[in-house]
């Protein structure tokens, strides 16, 4: 018998707590985590509502298998609509903090209204408290952290803002787990927590998730885990980063805001150094086998941090032309205190350099900071200026979209961005399949939205028709709208799921994940079945930015990824044929040729 499951319900504006009960049949229909959460978001959606306004709700929900002994089953999906895009957002976030919630007895918080002072939510399996947080507020998040453990103990995990989520800066993030430092970290949701007064939120919980098969289900993980980390080797010894090198030889890695091919500042940014000359100790998120963070050594109080990950190494290193490591771990570091997405502030640190290069900007408007390629302090100054909304750090702050319309002057060409969400650095130039993923992705420019580029780099997923004998060609068409529609409906059921997506590395299929699925709930899915669900859940995202005004005017790129070809490397003379793969992909979705679900295709998922 499946039991139903509790959602939290807290209004900051009149100070109440309730709990809502969920039956079996939604979570049949939508999972949990962003699955869950767009069907309650988007049933309840005001369009014309403010993502800062007080009634604008905030929800954190934890994956239908966070917190089970499934592989890497650690993932919280933090949902609403985005302060930076305006549109469907969904950040999800790794390390303990979404398997403690539901430790607590719940599924997801929904937070609304907005406290008249800064607080905090205090949440166990016993009690759940609204606590004053004025103390804290102004406090970078490794400082709220340690005030937290302090009054709560060492075990707690929190989520929490730093100065820019108070300041309400439209790149801000949610951090988790200091300091280790897991973000949710896209689409500016940081402002949406500021917006409300709310600093933090305190779990602490000692109640399981059920397993119905739990003796089963003990023995297949067995083998798989085994067969996960033997896959994902390179990922454990050298994390995310360990890529950096490869990435600028197939051109994947954005190079002087993607407008350059070949960088030899590469080699000294990559995993490998970090390993050879920083490293301190891996890291792992609940129930990883994979164990990809890294704990860096620097030279400065607390003396540990958490090392950059491979689109931070990229953002402040090879897209900005700086090959300082040790500057990229100390702005790594404070972008996680302050709370700032490393992706959306270095696309519009590299824009504001090259606005200025090509006379669009006067360095003078920038308080004496010189925007120039390659100067580490420059991306340390701005990061200052950023957290705190102050001087140049308000236009950085909005976002590189609304940053190039203040330009102007045709600086639209140079903003990498997707409905308003900065890129993430894979060239989209290099794997093809990306160009059409970024430009159908339900949050903007998202790479999670599809991982495309794995399978176009050659890793198999047999489940989906891609083996040895299958592979595609990353430079052309051919293929690749079905591949992208394949993965996007598979990467929705991750994200419902609370499982991460570097499972793919690990050579994990549907029929994999539809199994560990049926042990823990009981229920006897196919993975046909599994991946309707996340056809469902792409269509209905796509729903709700229909109701905002989304359209296919909107699925395109840059000019400068669609125009401006690389002139060296193994992606040289690439460019992607977008309007073409977009209309065999809107064929093959049931979309009609604006982009818009047909009426059809709602009806055939139960919408």
């Amino acid at each position: 018998m499946f039991k139903n499951k509790k959602l939290l319900e807290i209004n900051l504006t009149n100070n109440t707590i309730s709990d809502r009960e969920l039956k079996e049949e939604i979570f049949k229909n939508y999972l949990g985590g962003s699955g869950l959460a767009c069907k309650l978001l988007y049933d309840e959606l005001q369009p014309n509502l403010s993502p800062l306004h007080p009634n604008s709700p905030l929800l954190f929900f934890s994956g239908l298998l966070t917190g089970t002994s499934i592989p890497t089953a650690s993932k919280l999906s933090v949902c609403a609509k985005s302060p930076l895009t305006g549109i469907w957002n969904e950040a999800t976030v790794g390390g303990k903090w979404g398997a403690e919630l539901r430790f607590c007895g719940y599924e997801g918080i929904i937070v609304m209204g907005k406290a008249e002072k800064p607080v905090y939510l205090y949440i166990t399996s016993e009690e759940i408290k609204i606590k004053d947080a004025q103390e804290m507020w102004g406090q970078d998040t490794y400082c709220t952290s340690q005030s937290l453990k302090e009054k709560h103990g060492p075990e707690i995990k929190i989520a929490s803002i730093g100065q820019a989520g108070e300041n309400l800066v439209n790149i801000s993030s949610i951090v988790i787990d200091t300091p280790h430092y897991r973000l949710a970290g896209r689409g500016g949701l940081g402002a949406v927590m500021g917006s409300k007064n709310l600093k933090a939120i305190v779990v602490k919980g000692n109640l399981k998730p059920e397993i119905k098969n739990p003796l089963a289900l003990k023995e297949i993980l067995k083998t798989d885990r085994q067969n996960i980390r033997h896959y994902t080797e390179g990922l454990h010894k050298l994390g995310t980063a360990g890529s950096v090198e490869a990435r600028e030889y197939t051109g994947d890695l954005p190079i002087k805001n993607f407008a350059r091919s070949r960088w030899q500042g590469a080699s000294k940014i990559t995993g490998q150094v970090i390993v050879d000359t920083l490293f301190k100790k891996h890291y792992a998120c609940f129930a990883c086998p994979i164990a990809c963070g890294k704990e860096v050594k620097i030279k400065t109080p607390p003396f540990v941090v958490h090392g950059p990950e491979y689109e931070t190494v990229a953002a402040f290193g090879s897209l900005c032309l700086n090959d300082n490591l040790d500057s990229i771990v100390e702005a790594n570091d404070l972008c996680n205190r302050y709370g700032i997405d490393t992706i959306s502030f270095g696309i519009s640190a590299a824009f504001a350099v090259e606005a200025c290069e090509k006379g669009f900007l006067n360095q003078e408007d920038f308080e004496g900071i010189s925007l120039e390629w390659g100067n580490s302090q420059t991306i340390i100054n701005l990061i200052h200026q950023v957290a705190k909304n102050e001087g140049s750090g308000r236009l950085l702050g909005q976002g590189v979209r609304l940053f190039s319309k203040k330009v102007g002057k045709n600086s639209e060409e140079f903003a990498i961005h997707v409905k308003g969400l900065e890129l993430p650095l894979h060239d989209p130039r290099a794997y093809t399949g990306m160009a059409l993923s970024y430009a159908t992705a339900n949050r903007g420019g998202c790479h999670l939205e599809s991982l495309s580029y794995a399978i176009e780099s050659g890793i198999p997923l047999e489940d989906l028709g891609y083996g040895e004998d299958n592979k595609l060609d990353p430079h052309t068409s051919n293929g690749k709208a079905e591949m992208v529609i394949k993965l996007q409906n598979y990467m929705n059921v991750f994200n419902a799921l609370g499982l991460c997506k570097f499972l793919l590395f690990g050579r994990i299929g549907p029929t994999k994940v539809t199994e560990w699925l049926n042990q823990v709930t009981g229920w006897n899915l196919t993975p046909a079945e599994l991946l309707t669900i996340g056809e469902r859940l792409h269509n209905l995202k796509r729903m709700y930015n229909v109701r905002l005004g989304i359209n296919r005017k909107d699925d395109t790129l840059p000019a400068r990824l669609l125009t401006l070809a690389r002139n060296d490397g193994m992606a040289a003379g690439v460019l992607p044929e977008l309007d073409k793969m977009l209309e065999e992909y809107y064929r093959l979705r049931g979309w009609d040729e604006n982009g818009i679900p047909t009426e059809k295709k709602l009806k055939e998922l139960g919408l």
